[in-house]
């Protein structure tokens, strides 16, 4: 299977993602773009720590940041994630798919009497 993305991207997309933090501040941006200040607020963590997670995001082109004078906003951009969920179905239909077909071999088994 062709991935759009390609693996490296796909790579970025679930490294960003696998960290609760970075997703619980996707989770935030769902409602709409918010300052890197807005974003830090839930989270007991210097600006320092919560701009690493940012970029961490923004690398992964799960947002994008603007800047109009020493204002960081940041919203939510959906491309890499959709990506990372047409990779996820396909090999969600291929094991499937699979445990289907070996489910049938089995009770075909059954049947015949074979353990």
């Amino acid at each position: 299977m062709s991935h759009p993305g390609g693996h490296a991207n796909l790579d970025l997309v679930f490294g960003a993602v696998a960290d609760a933090t970075r997703r619980s501040m996707l989770d935030r941006l769902r409602d709409g773009p918010l300052t890197v200040t807005q974003l830090a607020e839930p989270y007991s963590m210097s600006l320092n720590a919560v701009s690493k997670h940012v970029k961490t995001l923004e690398k992964a082109g799960l947002i994008r940041r603007t800047i109009k004078g020493r204002e960081h906003s940041c919203r939510l951009v959906g491309a890499r994630l959709d990506d990372a969920m047409k990779w996820m179905s396909y090999y969600s239909e291929f094991w499937s798919s699979r445990m289907d077909a070996l489910e049938k071999h089995l009770a075909a088994r059954r049947k015949r009497g074979v353990p």
